[in-house]
Formats: C-alpha cells, structure tokens, sequence
C-alpha cells in the first residue's frame, strides 16, 4: 500500500515547528539589526567595528552549531523513538563540546583581541573600538554554549514555544539596554560600541537562566548531571560521527563567510560598512527559510527515527519543493526593503551606491541560500547525511568563490561590487549538485539503535 501524506497534519506540524523557530531566528537577528541601526546613528566605524568583530563570535557558533546540530540530528530520531534517556546522555555531550568551545573563545577574547581584529581590517580605528568590544562582549560568549544546549534540546523534544519564548526575552532585553548604554538613557554613561558589548553580555545571563529555570518543569528533558561522565561510548562514537562532518562542514562555511568579510573590510571603510548592511538584511530575511530547514530535519528526523522511511522521504521532497517558493519570495522582500534600508542609516554616498548594489546581487542570492538551508541542513541532515555539506563548500566555496574574491580584490583591483557578487556565487552554483545529491536518497534512513 502505498504511503500517503496528510497534509493537513503535514502543514500543521510544519507550521507549528518552524514558525517559533523563525521567530527565535528573527529575534536573534534583531540584535545585529539593533547594533547596526543604532550604532549606525553614531558613527559609521562604530557600526563597521562592531560588525567586525562579532565575526568573531560567528567562528565560535561553528562550532557550536556542529555540537547542537549533531545532537538534533540523533535527539530527532531518538525522540520518534520515545528514548528519553539516550536523549539525556546526548544533551551530556553536547554541554562537554559547547563548554570546551566557549572557554577557548572567552580566552581569546580577553588576551588577545587586537590578534583578532586584525584579521579582519588594518585600520587602526576600527582595531581600537573592535578590541574594546571584543573585551567585554567575550563574557558572553562564555555563557553562549551551554544555552544554545538547552535551546536545540528545546527544539527536538516539541518545546519549541518555550525555546522561541526565551530568544524573545534575551533579544529584547538586549536591545533594550543597547538602547540605554549606547545613547546613555537614563543616566547610564554613553558607551556607544561598548554599550552593545555590555547589553549582550547582560542578554546572555539572563537567556542561560530563563533556560534553566524552565527546564526545570516536568515534560523537559534536562542534563543527566549523574550520568555526566559516564556517557555510553557507543553513543560518543554515534554522536562523533555526525558531529565531525557537521564541524567540517560549519567550519568550512563559517571561516569561508568570515572571509568574505575580511574580504570586504581590507577594501576600505565604505565597503565594509555597505557589506555589514547588508549582512543584517540577509540575516533577518534568511529567518524564514532557518525556520523551514530547522522544521525539516526535526519532520524527517522524526519519521525515520520512527521506522517509518517511505513517509519521512515524501515529507522531504515536499519539504524541498517548498524551499524553491521561500527563495523566491525572500527575492522580492530583500528588493522591496532596498529603499527602506539604504535611506535608515549615516552613510557616505560612496557607501549607500555600494549598498544599493549589494541588495540587488543578494536578492538573487538568496534562491540559493534558501533552497541550500532548507535541503542540506534540514532534509539531508536530519537522515544523517552531513558529509555532503562539507564536500560541497570545499567546492564551491573554497575552491571557486573566495579565490575569486581574493583574486579580484588584491590581484585584479575589481570594484567591491564585484568582489561582493564572488562572495555570492557558491549558493546559486550548487543549486544542481545538491538536487543531484537529494535525488540519490542516501539521507533515508534510521539513524536510531
């Protein structure tokens, strides 16, 4: 008998996972919208600094991401499975790796943060304000891990409401104390970047005991903390085996993309602030298409986990068809947001061309990033398979993209509009591969022991 989907539990499940995901996703975008907007109300290198530096903390959420996902991908298919002890031996492995993470970025943070700007730009302002941030905001980063912990555990085992409810209440505690310590309101001192430093730091303390104070409730999964030490090993070399690619594959594409960065930062000030724009803009639109992809692997994952193959890999081909009509949608709202954009912020002229040009060569980016997101990280990793990601960044990505962006900015002196159009090519180019990679099946399968 052949399987049939229901669609009205299809969509319904789909539109329960993904919408407090991309709300989460949003909320977490807004804080770099909120330190651009404001920050953009300063001084231009004050924005472009900061963007700058939270480059670092995007390296750091590699490799969180990679620990977090891995445990998504097994804690998906162990919750079909109904195994809520093996789920809190995989929330053990994922404090373990997110922990050692982030007190090696707190380090580095703190005792040598001119070393990390200078990856990133050789003007010496911007190196100053960057460092000064780097010093405060790395306090945050120390708290990062372990709350990005219990928010993927969130997600997998149907608390998703609770976990969107609790980005909510960190992003809007950061943004008002962005407001507060930037401008100096209300008596505080005016600490302009710093300010924002600060606000994230006091965002993260109080995201990491909203999770901890709820996960206390009866129907959330929690850390074994008895069993902490003692994690089965045959779980650990599960867990290894999806986090490894995963790790690859997020390091790939995140040191890739903070090079794009450094890219843009070594041509000047006015592309680097155009280029930091217009990452906010990509950032908050990409929300929709994160919640998708994040509802994906969760959807499939569920099913495979359950021994039910056939449907999980209907619920992917729909789920793959739908990411088409999210891209092209996120076309037209990043060109109806142009105007709104490049007018809402203190620009140069030079930079408001560049960032007019940015908009237009992103909006067709984004059938790219969105069909990719949705694909690779939801419907291909939820079966467990994460290798292809890598393989295909290293391709794409590292092999055709950046030496073209390299080549173009320090060999060919191209103009930054068409160093940023290089930056943009690994996404659309890899459409047909990752159709090709789909289409062979390997991702259908149960994952579960």
């Amino acid at each position: 008998m052949e399987t049939t989907i229901d669609n009205k539990l299809f969509y319904r499940n789909l539109t329960r996972i993904s919408l407090p995901i991309a709300l989460q996703s949003l909320m977490l975008a807004m804080v770099a919208a909120a330190d651009a907007l404001m920050l953009g109300r300063v001084a231009q290198e004050q924005m472009t600094a900061v963007s700058l530096a939270t480059q670092i903390q995007f390296v750091q959420n590699m490799f969180i991401f990679s620990a977090t996902s891995a445990g998504a991908i097994l804690g998906a298919q162990y919750w079909g499975k109904g195994d809520k002890k093996t789920l809190e031996n995989i929330f053990n492995l994922m404090l373990w790796f997110c922990g050692i993470v982030s007190i090696l970025f707190f380090a580095a943070c703190e005792l040598c943060p001119q070393v990390l700007m200078g990856i990133f730009t050789n003007e010496a302002q911007l190196n100053e304000i960057g460092s000064s941030y780097l010093r405060i905001a790395g306090w945050s980063y120390l708290i990062t891990g372990v709350s990005q912990c219990y928010l993927a555990i969130m997600k997998v085992t149907e608390q998703v409401k609770a976990g969107a409810f609790i980005s909510s209440m960190a992003v809007i505690t950061n943004i008002i104390f962005n407001s507060i310590f930037i401008f100096g309101l209300f008596g505080a001192p005016r600490m302009e970047a710093n300010g924002a430093a600060l606000a994230t730091t006091i965002a993260r303390i109080i995201e990491l005991a909203l999770c901890i104070i709820l996960s206390a409730g009866k129907d959330y999964i929690r850390p074994a903390l008895s069993r902490f030490l003692t994690v089965p090993k045959v779980l650990i070399g599960d867990f290894a085996k999806q986090c490894l690619p995963l790790m690859g594959g997020s390091l790939c594409w995140g040191i890739g993309f903070t090079s794009y960065t450094a890219i843009m930062g070594h041509m000047g000030v006015d592309a680097a602030a155009a280029n930091s724009i217009a990452a906010v803009v990509r950032d908050l639109v990409c929300c929709a298409c994160n919640g998708i992809g994040s509802a994906a692997g969760i959807m499939v994952g569920n099913e495979l986990g359950a021994g039910n193959l056939e449907l999980g890999k209907k619920y992917g081909i729909k789920l793959k068809n739908i990411s088409y009509v999210i891209g092209f949608i996120s076309t037209a709202i990043v060109l109806a947001v142009t105007p709104a954009v490049v007018h809402g912020v203190i620009l140069t002229d030079s930079a408001r061309e560049y960032l007019i040009g940015m908009m237009v060569i992103m909006s067709i980016y984004m059938i790219g990033r969105c069909v990719n997101t949705v694909t690779i990280n939801g419907v291909l990793d939820g079966g467990g398979d994460t290798l292809f990601d890598m393989y295909s960044l290293i391709v794409c990505m590292w092999m055709i993209a950046i030496p073209l962006a390299l080549a173009g900015a320090f060999l060919f002196q191209w103009s930054p509009l068409a160093v940023y159009a290089c930056t943009c090519l690994d996404e659309v180019g890899k459409i047909p591969w990752v159709m090709y990679r789909f289409r062979k099946y390997k991702w259908v399968k149960d994952l579960t022991r």
